[in-house]
């Protein structure tokens, strides 16, 4: 029998270094990666962890869940192996190699920008063994270890009832292989034994399945394989697996055991505060409580493979998942890179082969943003046919960055299609969303089409009366996300659609809305402390509890003009009380009943909603004179404020009216006659310098209705100081 023991701590080192002792799992980037400033630590860490003493005919292993991202394994000073990825599971056998005591195992590890994606994307890549390490130990004949780092064994179910199992045992001469299949319950449905091969198959009846039904009914059976020697228990492998049938119609969306399930839902990051990767089981289990709270029923475990224990949550819970592979922002030309997505995706696949969660394979996330090529093209079409190869079962799928062509070869790919739009926040309007799905859908009426991600950021300081895009105020990423449900409500055809972000998440190169090191997308701060107001707008969408929630608890102090009241409720109507004084009652509309200009008394004012069959919700609000400057963002602007020069002179940056300049909308200078010409062809260069020249056309199409100094400001520290001021200074020769 195997026996199983997770290692907790282990002597660590920077290279170079003194050691000290971590616990594990452990991420050398937990705080600097966090911080902001692009400068967090990439390098060698290198590990040494004290294990077990063998015991005597058994065989040993050790198995990592996770390392990122290159790792060098040794024991007692003799390589066992490299593993290139940082986020699937691998294993080296460790027993010829074992001493009767004191035998150390030395793990190697990088974060170092190489080869291996991912490297260039808009997230932290924590350095270090951030998962689990166990130390296993087996019996001479058991169910193969070093297949791809699965267990073995292999379930593919039918919604008939016909089970299929491919299991894999090694040193199993004259053993025997014995299958049965268990309900929830525990008790044993079908049951059948045959000879071990290397490759041993059975086929088994089940009659009348129970099916996983998602988020209604996410039955799980069991297939429990014991590899026996005459009549003695080798080894035992437990598989949960489910039945259930899915497909996806370009008009009607998804269909899950046949019946419409439109795919609402939620994209996952695994970091939190202080943390980094570096997170427990219980970390695990409050982020699935919260997405299930919000009510989703689909996720998008982005933009890597996730820990397993979580897509076994998902198999329980219910949620349809899409997961993925690191394949993200900028291709990398050359061998070694293409032979690495071609690993991951394979270990992606044989590891998660059995959670009935997943029904989607990702094989890129916009990785066109550097440009299209011929070489891209095939290494996404191998992608694509390895993932149809290992596993026909399930669709493929891929997240094109907005700027991709309607009718570009990379929307052909895979059997269903995903777009990552952020019109309302990088560029555009709100309604341009609804604008570009009817055309792409008009265009390519037989692409089932689905929203990857699109989102708004929210920071907890900020709050206006009157939200505007990027203003980084709760009350604009509110108005963005219920415009898009209300276009999504509209255009069943989405087979899914996915919020950027469940969480906010580290973003060490971010310096955005006064807040460093992060992207605040999230519906949940990175802490997870505190659910935004629009997490409670999707709640009153998609959940049937019914639920009324306040806006504006953190937009305490208000001002005459900023007085409105709105809730959110997926109840009929809502009773506003002030005070225990009835201000009124409201019909809810798309979810939501705003209550117009309440006479707040001045200072504490306590308002109370109900509605039937709903838990109360109270907030405080304050009546002040005069608004509250610091619920605004303060200028933030970057370069596109006053320029200081190497000397430290500084520069007034001017604006003359009936003049162009940064403040004017890109598009508006692009069609200047003579601003127009200029702007295009320094754009050009910066995009030539940066490696962007394909792909800048769409990206400026994308941009049009964005302001010049916005965009610079997006590009932070990518562009020289004082490239706002020189542009300005150009722009401002030209008439309106």
């Amino acid at each position: 029998m195997r026996t199983e023991i997770i290692l907790n701590h282990a002597l660590f080192a920077k290279s170079g270094e003194t050691q000290i002792r971590v616990s594990l799992p452990h991420t050398w980037n937990s705080l600097d990666g966090q911080d902001g400033g692009n400068d967090y630590w990439r390098g060698h860490g290198i590990y040494e962890i004290q294990l077990p003493d063998p015991t005597a005919g058994k065989r040993q292993y050790i198995q990592f869940e996770g390392v990122n991202h290159i790792a060098a394994v040794s024991c007692n000073g003799t390589r066992l192996g490299v593993h290139r990825g940082g986020f699937s599971t691998f294993r080296f056998e460790l027993t010829a190699l074992m001493q009767p005591e004191n035998n150390i195992l030395t793990v190697n590890v990088t974060n170092e920008e190489c080869d291996v994606y991912p490297q260039h994307a808009d997230f932290t890549f924590f350095g270090g063994i951030y998962r689990n390490v166990t130390f296993m130990e087996t019996a001479p004949a058991h169910f193969d270890l070093l297949r791809s780092g699965t267990q073995g064994a292999f379930v593919t179910p039918y919604v008939t009832g016909t089970t299929r199992i491919d299991a894999f045992p090694v040193d199993a001469e004259g053993c025997t292989v014995s299958a049965e299949l268990l309900n929830a319950a525990g008790d044993v449905m079908a049951s059948g034994e045959v000879p071990a091969e290397a490759h041993t198959a059975m086929v088994m009846e089940l009659a009348e399945p129970r099916l996983w039904n998602g988020t209604a009914d996410p039955y799980l059976y069991t297939a429990r394989l014991t590899l026996k020697k005459d009549g003695e228990i080798c080894d035992i492998v437990s598989v949960r697996y489910g039945y259930r049938s899915f497909h996806v119609d370009p008009e009607k969306g998804f269909f899950l055991n046949g019946r419409s399930c439109p795919l609402h839902g939620v994209s996952r990051h695994q970091d939190r505060l202080d943390k980094g990767w570096a997170i427990s089981r219980d970390d695990h289990r409050e982020d699935m409580k919260l997405i299930q709270e919000v009510g989703a029923n689909t996720i998008r475990l982005a933009h890597y493979q996730h820990d397993q224990f979580f897509y076994d949550l998902c198999d329980a819970a219910g949620m349809v998942v899409w997961a993925e592979i690191p394949f993200i922002s900028l291709f990398r030309p050359g061998e070694d890179a293409r032979q690495n997505t071609l690993d991951q995706m394979k270990e992606l696949i044989a590891q998660n082969y059995n959670h009935c969660a997943i029904c989607f394979w990702g094989i890129s996330n916009e990785i066109t943003i550097g440009g299209e090529s011929e070489a891209l093209y095939r290494n996404l079409g191998q992608l694509n046919a390895l993932a149809k190869a290992m596993d026909p079962s399930r669709l493929t799928t891929m997240a094109q960055v907005s700027m991709v062509p309607m009718h570009s070869e990379h929307v052909y790919i895979t059997d269903v299609q995903s777009y990552n739009h952020y019109f309302g926040w990088y560029g555009g309007e709100i309604q341009d969303n609804a604008l570009w799905l009817d055309e792409f859908h008009r265009k390519n009426p037989d692409r089932a089409l689905g929203l990857s991600e699109y989102g708004a950021e929210a920071i907890l300081a900020w709050h206006s009366e009157k939200p505007e895009n990027h203003d980084y105020t709760e009350e604009y990423q509110a108005y963005y996300h219920r415009e898009m449900l209300k276009i999504f409500a509209k255009r069943p055809y989405l087979w899914s659609t996915y919020v950027w972000n469940m969480f906010d998440f580290a973003a060490d190169a971010r310096d955005e809305g006064g807040c460093k090191g992060r992207n605040n997308k999230g519906l949940v701060t990175y802490d997870r402390k505190t659910k935004k107001d629009s997490f409670f707008l999707y709640k009153a969408y998609w959940t049937e509890a019914p639920m009324v929630h306040i806006c504006g608890s953190r937009f305490t102090d208000r001002a005459p003009g900023q007085r409105n009241v709105t809730v959110y409720t997926n109840c009929p109507a809502v009773t506003l009380y002030l005070n225990k004084d009835r201000v009124g009652k409201c019909k809810a509309v798309d979810h939501e009943c705003v209550f117009k200009n309440v006479r707040l008394a001045q200072g504490d004012n306590i308002l109370t909603a109900k509605a039937s069959g709903a838990r109360d919700d109270q907030i405080l609000l304050r009546g002040v004179k005069e608004p509250n400057p610091d619920y605004t963002l303060p200028d933030s602007r970057g370069n596109a404020g006053n320029w200081f020069d190497s000397d430290g002179v500084e520069h007034n940056m001017e604006f003359p009216e009936g003049y162009c300049s940064v403040r004017d909308k890109l598009g508006e200078l692009l069609d200047h006659p003579e601003a127009g010409p200029m702007l295009r062809e320094m754009i050009a260069s910066m995009a030539a310098q940066a490696g962007m020249g394909k792909s800048i056309s769409g990206m400026l199409g994308m941009l049009r209705s964005v302001r010049l100094e916005e965009i610079i400001k997006m590009a932070g520290n990518k562009l020289p100081d004082g490239t706002a001021f020189k542009l300005n200074e150009k722009l401002i020769r030209f008439k309106k």
